[in-house]
């Protein structure tokens, strides 16, 4: 049976909550910075780590970070569904994660989008 302290799992979701610097929203699931940030971005947020909590057990073991909820997303494109979010650290050009949103969004230039807090987790090795 494979082993990780939580102080490894915790170093990895640390990168993405000091690194981040914006959250997009997408219309296609982001593989890469440049999809994420301008190809596929249908919206954006910048987000410091202050909106990231700390590292913490994640149900089912392992550790998880949640990201907190958004109010105020700036809608930079008309889209039928914005269906992914994706955190970018954009000094280091870096894709840091992405994933689905929980329900799809349809978005129109210049609102604002909303999201649910949610989280991002590593499991515990098997």
């Amino acid at each position: 049976m494979a082993l990780l302290d939580n102080t490894v799992l915790d170093a990895a979701l640390d990168i993405i909550r000091n690194s981040c610097e914006n959250l997009y929203i997408c219309s296609t699931a982001p593989t890469t910075f440049t999809e994420a940030s301008s190809t596929y971005a249908v919206g954006s947020k910048a987000v410091t780590s202050t909106e990231i909590q700390d590292c913490a057990d994640r149900t089912g073991g392992g550790r998880m970070i949640e990201i907190d909820a958004i109010t105020d997303g700036s809608v930079s494109a008309t889209h039928a569904a914005a269906d992914f979010w994706a955190l970018t650290d954009d000094s280091a050009s870096l894709l840091l994660a992405a994933g689905d949103l929980s329900a799809p969004q349809a978005v129109t230039n210049g609102n604002t989008f909303t999201l649910a807090a949610f989280e991002i987790g590593l499991g515990d090795p098997t």
